[in-house]
């Protein structure tokens, strides 16, 4: 039998792929995530995945339209916004060498990638899991963070229909997850909305809570027997739940850290350690932070337990 060549060994390297819906925050949270992890001595660059993401915040390492753009297949090749994107990715799947060479050659071991908005590329296209599999394979060890608008939490419909995503996006990527209310610290705004506490949408507590709600909405009951097989399916895969975050607080952006990072498996060194006990206070204020919020919003919310 012939040996079988020696694999060379790859340091492992760490990262979050930032997905969600437009306008949810990604670009924000990379950008806030990016500023944090790097006050911690981390060694931390963002890479953007996005095609059509020309308002950028932060300083992009490596970025995708160096390599191909929407606007120019829409142009090239006729074709809409969502044909595009969809377009965009499958080519960099052809080419993820070029992906894979860029990252290889910069002094990093952790990334952020911020990845295009459309929901469609994380519940049916299989370009971007595929995409992941191949980093995973070159020991980058990924955690997805799906982000995901707090106001949702507003119409139980609406929140509904993000669990339903947030569990088909979970079972499509096949990578480590965790999902975030982002834009926590605007919860006041709508907290009249809300029919129970902050807790309940969090961790997904009893649904039939919700579908209570949903039956009662108007032209809703006709789909009484659609809504309660949705919310069936949802609790018997218990995956999903949610952490609040607020992109402008420490103490949020901290928890945030510690959960990806235990996904991920990723184990800081000593000046992280060090830079991470002088946020002694934002580590106290972490564990409470929830509760703050809880304590923002309407304390007359209904609490159903």
């Amino acid at each position: 039998m012939l040996a079988q060549p020696k694999r060379k060994y790859i340091n492992p390297r760490y990262g979050q792929a930032v997905i969600g819906p437009p306008g949810s925050g990604k670009s924000t949270y990379c950008h806030r995530m990016h500023s944090f992890l790097s006050r911690l001595d981390r060694k931390v660059c963002v890479i953007n995945l996005d095609p059509a993401n020309e308002n950028m915040t932060y300083t992009a390492e490596i970025n995708i339209m160096n390599l191909i753009t929407v606007e120019d297949v829409m142009s090239h090749l006729g074709l809409g916004p969502n044909g595009a994107l969809m377009y965009c990715l499958e080519y960099l799947e052809a080419n993820i060498e070029w992906l894979l060479k860029n990252l290889e050659a910069l002094p990093y071991d952790y990334f952020i990638l911020d990845c295009p908005g459309q929901v469609e590329l994380y519940t049916h296209h299989k370009s971007i899991s595929r995409i992941f599999e191949r980093l995973q394979s070159c020991s980058y060890h990924l955690c997805a963070v799906q982000l995901i608008d707090s106001h949702y939490c507003s119409d139980p419909a609406k929140f509904i229909s993000t669990l339903l995503m947030s569990l088909n996006s979970m079972l499509l990527m096949g990578l480590p997850h965790v999902n975030l209310l982002s834009k926590a610290d605007l919860l006041k705004q709508f907290e009249s909305k809300l029919l129970y506490n902050l807790e309940f949408y969090t961790d997904v507590l009893d649904l039939s809570y919700l579908l209570e709600a949903l039956d009662d909405a108007p032209g809703m009951r006709k789909y009484k027997k659609l809504n309660a097989a949705i919310i069936s399916m949802v609790e018997d895969y218990a995956l999903v739940s949610f952490q609040p975050l607020d992109v402008h607080r420490d103490e949020s952006l901290l928890r945030v850290k510690n959960l990806v990072d235990k996904a991920n498996g990723y184990i800081y060194g000593a000046g992280e350690e060090r830079s991470i006990n002088s946020l002694l206070a934002c580590a106290v204020g972490a564990e409470s932070h929830q509760a703050k919020i809880e304590k923002d919003i309407n304390p007359y919310v209904r609490n159903p337990l």
